[in-house]
Order: structure tokens, then C-alpha cells, then sequence
């Protein structure tokens, strides 16, 4: 018995230990002068990195799981819906860090067809946000500068008659341009996609477009969302939150795609934790000697 007191006695003891820590950690951290100075020492770490990773090949196509904004905006104490709205700046940044560093082509996973079982609202908020992004990029300067075509892929048909028509309008100014690729996945499934392709094959093979003997690997990948892209295929697949899973993402695309998996939630992604993923596929090419 005497034991079992014990150890109970000094489980409490470190329980007090950790919590006292972690107390003094956050008290630290809501310093000024630390703000300053590990702000300082991260820029530093950048600037590092980022000559390191210029040196090196540069992956040319990154997809992102962006997840994690719920969850982080119940962590700050946010609703739910400002977890998006975070979300959607930080897509604004990643945007400039991948042309950057020379990354040519982007591809977002922004909301897939699971999606619409959500709560009504909030489905609601994410369209009115779609609609709105789509069309800022419809007539940002830096969109038609930079040449970005953007593109929205999946069923389309499935969403709003005012984000359809959004999605249109940004696809149809920047359809000549060829510098850089933006493709958002909204209302996407990678099976859909899949299954959607094999239908329009059978199609033409009924109407004698094509031979069945035709069809082969680069034949399917024509018909897929992703045709477009000089580089259909993701070179890195990064997903933030933690979850270690692809979530029906870009199924046939990424059959050789590095994966990086990492604990931050979306909106918290520092541009740090960005190029480690950089650091991360270019050490993996080492290793197998590309």
C-alpha cells in the first residue's frame, strides 16, 4: 500500500512540476523581447534554409491537404468559420513562398465532396469564400502579372450557381497563360475523378473516337482534371494537421509522389515549416540518387 502512496505522491509532484513549466513557457513566450527575438532567430533560419534549398532541384508541382483550420480555430478560441477565413490568408502566402523558391505549379485540396455532409452554415461560409477568393483572383494584378492560370477542379456541377460562375470567370482570363499553375480542388473526389474519366473512355469508345486497345496509363491521365498541367503529377504532397492520410486526394496523380506529413495546423504553417518540406523531398532525391 505503502508503494501504491508513493507513486501516486510522486505522479503529483510531476504533474505540478509540468504544469508549473508550462506555465512559466507560456509566460515566456507572451514576452515581448522573446516575440522579438525568436522572431529574429526564425528569419535568420529562413534566410538559411532558403539559400540551402536554391542550391538544390526544386520540386516544379506541390499539392497541399490544407487541413486543420476547425481545429485550430477552437484552439485560439475562434469559432469554426474564422478557422477558414485564417485558412485562406495563409493560402496567400504559401502562393508567394512557392514562387519564391520556383515552384511552378500549385494544387490545393480547399473542400472535397465529403464535404457537403457538414453543417449547413458552414458549408455556406466556405462557398461565400470561394466565390469571393475566385473572383479577387479574376482581377488581381498579380494574378495576370505572374501569368497564373488558375483552374478549378471537380464537380463543379455540384457547387452554387454563384461560385460556378466565379470559377468560370477566373478560368476563362487566365486560360492562355503558361508560367504558373494554380488548381483548386472544390467539390473533389479523387474516386469521382476516376470513375468520371472511365465514363467519358467508354463514351468515346462507343462513339469510335478511340479503341479499346487504345487505352493505356497516358491515355486515363488525359481525360483526368489535371490534363492541363505540364506536369500532371505532384512532385510533393504536403498535408498539415497531423492526420498521416491522403483523404481520396489526387488517387491516380500521385502514385510516386514524396509525402510529408506535418503536426501544424494549417494557418499556423510559418514559412519555416514550409521549406522544411522543401528540405525534406530535395533530401529524399539525394537518397535515391534523382
Amino acid at each position: 500500500m505503502k508503494k501504491e502512496l508513493k507513486k501516486l505522491e510522486d505522479l503529483g509532484r510531476k504533474t505540478i512540476e509540468t504544469d508549473f513549466a508550462k506555465h512559466v513557457i507560456r509566460r515566456i513566450k507572451q514576452n515581448k523581447l522573446f516575440k522579438l527575438i525568436y522572431r529574429e532567430t526564425e528569419k535568420l533560419m529562413e534566410k538559411k534554409l532558403m539559400e540551402e534549398i536554391k542550391r538544390k532541384p526544386i520540386p516544379q508541382h506541390i499539392a497541399i491537404i490544407m487541413d486543420g483550420n476547425r481545429r485550430y480555430a477552437l484552439k485560439e478560441g475562434f469559432p469554426p468559420y474564422k478557422g477558414h477565413e485564417l485558412g485562406k490568408d495563409k493560402l496567400e502566402d504559401v502562393i508567394e513562398w512557392c514562387h519564391e523558391i520556383g515552384v511552378k505549379i500549385l494544387t490545393v485540396f480547399a473542400f472535397s465532396t465529403d464535404n457537403f455532409k457538414r453543417d449547413k452554415r458552414e458549408v455556406e461560409h466556405l462557398m461565400n469564400l470561394f466565390e469571393k477568393d475566385l473572383r479577387r483572383l479574376a482581377n488581381d494584378e498579380r494574378t495576370h502579372k505572374n501569368r497564373v492560370r488558375v483552374k478549378v477542379i471537380g464537380q463543379i456541377e455540384l457547387l452554387p450557381e454563384n461560385v460556378r460562375k466565379a470559377a468560370e470567370e477566373v478560368m476563362e482570363k487566365t486560360k492562355n497563360y503558361d508560367r504558373y499553375y494554380f488548381n483548386i480542388a472544390i467539390g473533389y473526389g479523387g474516386r469521382e475523378e476516376i470513375v468520371e474519366a472511365m465514363k467519358k473512355i467508354a463514351y468515346d469508345v462507343k462513339n469510335g473516337k478511340i479503341k479499346p486497345e487504345d487505352i493505356n496509363k497516358e491515355l486515363l491521365s488525359s481525360y483526368l482534371y489535371t490534363s492541363h498541367l505540364p506536369i500532371p503529377d505532384p512532385d510533393l504532397v504536403l498535408r498539415t494537421s497531423g492526420e498521416e492520410r491522403i483523404s481520396n486526394f489526387l488517387l491516380w496523380q500521385l502514385a510516386y509522389s514524396e509525402l510529408y506529413f506535418t503536426d501544424v495546423y494549417w494557418p499556423a504553417l510559418k514559412k519555416l515549416d514550409f521549406l522544411k518540406a522543401i528540405q525534406s523531398y530535395q533530401r529524399r532525391q539525394r537518397r535515391y540518387g534523382k
